[in-house]
């Protein structure tokens, strides 16, 4: 592996100056010859690398500036302020290199032409890419293999559902063989199988092409599939960088206990927070420090049938980092 990092981020930033002014015609009518505007940050002088072949969950919610970076760091937006490497390349100046070795998937955005069949939209980006006949053969018959795309390759996108045309969606991205990935929300709108079905094979295309890929997404099990690292912004400003692990020992201060009970109607209220009871079944929510005693505890005086301790789910935990004070 290069030392070099894949990506290489210093104060980047992006500001918006937006124009501004009260509702009423003559507010519209002074703001012909006196225009006021703010300024809106939208990613804040962030700073983070990335080492080539790395998987990293690019977090935050909505508006925090994530749709923002990748724009800047695919090349598509100027930034306002710092800068940014990509395999070597300055993305905003769009060297025709550059932009043959990255790309960027974007759920609520296609690379597809609506009435032409999917082969059709792959040919064009072969064409688009110069990709040679014999290697776009290969790698074409590899993605349809790994997507399962045979029986889509004839049909109109318009006639494809969701779910396979965010696999083909993948495919005409992927075709010149990109390496670096952004990926914005790549598993948006489509059912759990085929979320499953995606992280397969981003996963199994990281391993054999040693691809980088920088994700967003708001589905947790995304980010647990595929990512070690994350990195989780709000309002522009970079919150967290480190393991995943990590994130959940730092912002984590309970566990979930999930207990089987031979007797149903037990009272557990002196074992925790009970967040959760079904028949003989309860969840409980303990505190991190006093998992080890009360764990002992119901396992002594209840009759317990099954017993296990897990941390709690990454979603809960990012909601914490969002909630967590900042300066």
């Amino acid at each position: 592996m290069s030392d070099a990092p894949a990506l290489d981020v210093q104060g980047l930033g992006k500001t918006y100056v937006v124009p501004v002014r009260e509702a009423g015609a003559r507010a519209a009518l002074a703001s012909l010859f006196r225009r006021e505007t703010k300024s809106v940050v939208a990613v804040g002088a962030i700073d983070f690398r990335v080492a080539p072949g790395e998987v990293v969950g690019f977090l935050g919610p909505n508006g925090a500036g994530k749709t923002t970076t990748l724009k800047m760091l695919s090349g598509l937006l100027y930034p306002s302020a710092g800068r940014a490497r990509v395999l070597g390349f300055e993305p905003w100046a769009r060297e025709r290199e550059f932009l043959r070795r990255i790309t960027l998937v974007m759920g609520q955005r296609h690379q597809l032409v609506w009435d032409i069949p999917v082969a059709d939209s792959l040919e064009r980006n072969r064409a688009i890419y110069g990709i040679e006949p014999a290697r776009y053969r290969r790698t074409l018959d590899e993605l349809v293999e790994l997507l399962d795309l045979a029986a889509l390759l004839q049909r109109p996108v318009r006639n494809l559902s969701l779910g396979e045309r965010m696999k083909a969606e993948l495919a005409v991205a992927l075709v010149h063989e990109p390496q670096v990935l952004f990926l914005d929300e790549p598993t948006i709108g489509v059912d759990v199988t085929m979320q499953r079905r995606i992280r397969e094979f981003l996963a199994g295309y990281n391993r054999r092409t040693g691809a980088t890929i920088l994700l967003t997404s708001h589905y947790m099990a995304d980010v647990e599939a595929l990512c070690r690292r994350v990195i989780v912004i709000h309002h522009g400003k970079l919150l967290f960088d480190g393991q995943l692990a990590r994130l959940v020992a730092s912002f984590a201060s309970h566990k979930t206990v999930t207990v089987e009970l031979a007797e149903p109607g037990a009272d557990l209220s002196g074992y925790g927070e009970v967040v959760e009871r079904e028949d003989s079944r309860a969840v409980l929510r303990v505190p991190k420090s006093e998992t080890p005693r009360l764990t002992a505890r119901l396992l002594a005086e209840l009759p317990v049938l099954d017993l296990s301790v897990e941390d709690p789910p990454i979603e809960e935990v990012i909601e914490r980092v969002f909630a967590a004070p900042r300066d």
